[in-house]
């Protein structure tokens, strides 16, 4: 099949590439000219294993062509995927300016009318309204691609969520995954764009729940660790997203869990869930700074080293990522702050100019008093913690803001660690717990 992809950011990349691997003829298009040109070369804009090479031999196989919007001459497609961004306004809603010039100019540029499936995430019931507006053949195939771990999800899915109102259509959606098995769900437009925002608020609610749990647990001195070994035996329940922390962050979970609240209130209903779901994960963020206060009083002049940047392992985005507040606010105070991520460098916008980013995690806790673990990357886990500590200074607080180091090992050390929710129980039958003998 013939197939246009507009947007080649994380997810319009990802389904560029993968659709020429199994054999359709794509074209690529991205309004951002630098972006365009790296793809070209092969090489995405961003971090996702993988895909730089599987980008290079769609491209030398010619599956794959890419053009600037300018570029593009007489475009000719049977299927266009929609893959622009939409980000969150002010008021917590989805700004849709980028999906609806991508519909116009389809309308415009393309004489013979593509079926439109859109892989943005819409509010329910807009991608409706806006097919009606362009006058377009028009399905919702919306994705559920994890960051750094994107090829695999596309390629073996859990499931294929395809709406529309017409029959032709849907069938020749469908025919773009000819080479993935995976059930299919059709079902009209408006609940396949609910079943997107459903699932990313769904799985934010359960971060958000065992953050509540894990932080009444360092009240009652009760652990985490063994609470979540629990629940997650329970087939009921499941282990996944049951890992305490500083809370989610990224380019989904909290714009979509804002704009599915804001929906709700623009559509005269108050969903108080969703609501507290925000709050908790908002304060759960700056749980380092409360305990950074608390062990080293004021920490105007403290050296803090922050032990990732990225809001999880596997990806170099840094979008809503916690590491980022916990740097501002402790700027603000008048730390010295001093970072490492392995996948991001000194010189993105993104980050305070006031920090300095280092080369390595040895470099990045050299001198400071405390450091603060924000993302689990597996180098992390992996350090010699006894050279950390020799190159730290008193008190040597280690905050583990993704309960992902050893605890016992670090305290052995003589590290003053502080993970959330691991409390130390006393009670018979804990591991914590004293010999009867």
């Amino acid at each position: 099949m013939r197939i246009a992809v507009l947007g080649l950011g994380h997810v319009g990349s990802v389904a560029a590439a993968c659709l020429a691997e199994a054999g359709h003829q794509v074209l690529g298009i991205d309004m951002d000219v630098g972006r365009v040109r790296s793809i070209q070369t092969g090489q995405a804009n961003f971090f996702e294993p993988g895909l730089d090479r599987l980008l290079q031999t769609v491209l030398d196989s010619r599956a794959l062509t890419v053009k600037a919007l300018d570029e593009v001459e007489n475009p000719d497609a049977q299927v266009a995927v929609i893959a622009v961004g939409t980000p969150p306004l002010a008021s917590g809603g989805a700004d849709l300016s980028a999906v609806r010039s991508a519909l116009g100019w389809l309308a415009e540029r393309f004489p013979r009318r593509p079926l439109v499936m859109m892989k943005s995430t819409l509010p329910p019931g807009a991608g409706q309204n806006l097919a009606r507006q362009f006058g377009v053949r028009y399905v919702a195939n919306p994705e559920f691609l994890r960051q750094g771990q994107a090829l695999h999800d596309w390629r073996r899915p859990d499931r294929i969520v395809i709406g529309g109102e017409c029959q032709r259509d849907i069938q020749l959606a469908k025919k773009l995954y000819v080479d993935v098995e995976a059930p299919f769900l059709v079902t009209d437009l408006s609940t396949a764009e609910m079943i997107k925002y459903a699932g990313n608020a769904f799985l934010s609610t359960k971060v958000s729940f065992i953050n509540e749990i894990a932080n009444l647990c360092d009240h009652v001195e009760a652990d985490i660790d063994d609470v979540v070994a629990g629940l997650g035996m329970d087939p009921r329940i499941g282990p996944s997203f049951l890992r305490a922390g500083i809370g989610y962050g990224g380019s989904c979970f909290p714009k979509d869990v804002r704009a599915l609240e804001y929906a709700s209130a623009t559509n005269g209903y108050s969903c108080d869930l969703l609501k507290a779901v925000i709050s908790v994960n908002k304060r759960q963020r700056l749980l380092p700074v409360y305990v950074l206060r608390r062990e080293l009083g004021s920490l105007a002049g403290r050296q803090v080293a922050i032990l990732g940047l990225t809001f999880k392992p596997g990806t170099d985005d840094l979008r809503e990522a916690p590491a980022l507040d916990i740097m501002t606010f402790l700027l603000g105070e008048g730390a010295r702050v001093t970072a490492y991520d392995p996948v991001v460098k000194q010189g993105r916008c993104e980050l305070p100019i006031e920090a300095t980013i280092t080369a390595s995690a040895e470099d990045a806790v050299a001198g400071a008093e405390a450091a603060v673990l924000c993302t689990e990357w597996e180098e992390f886990s992996g350090l010699d913690w006894q050279s950390v500590r020799q190159a730290m200074r008193p008190p040597y607080l280690v905050i583990d803001g993704r309960n992902a180091l050893p605890a016992e090992v670090l305290r052995n050390l003589g590290f003053r660690y502080v993970g959330v929710g691991r409390g130390r129980p006393t009670g018979a039958g804990s591991r914590w717990g004293k010999s009867c003998e």
